[in-house]
């Protein structure tokens, strides 16, 4: 996958590669990024979303679920779930708005 760095995030660490966070972890379990194509495959291995209590209620965040546990213990497997994550994470960016060149003259 090439160079990934560990930030700080919140109370564990984010990675993130090129700039774009495509997983982390927090309390011991490592959360990695979906998207509409493959949340349903996380889903399907009973993998759950990462989820946080408020005062009121829990919170779910949709585009981050668990690491299969099988892949934990593969390091090919495991490359292969955080190359689709960096995949998710890279098609979830905005694109950045450019201002319109001024006219000359």
């Amino acid at each position: 996958m090439g160079p990934i760095e560990v930030k700080r995030f919140f109370g564990g660490f984010g990675l993130v590669q090129a700039g774009v966070q495509f997983a982390f972890v927090m309390k011991g379990t490592l959360y990695l990024r979906v998207d509409d194509a493959t949340r349903p495959e996380f889903e399907r291995l009973g993998a759950l979303p990462f989820s946080y209590a408020t005062s009121a209620s829990t919170v779910k965040v949709a585009s981050y679920y668990e690491a299969p546990v099988d892949a934990l213990e593969d390091p090919h497997a495991l490359r292969d779930w955080a190359t689709k994550a960096l995949a998710s994470a890279l098609g979830a960016r905005k694109p950045v708005r450019r201002k319109p060149a001024a006219k000359a003259g």
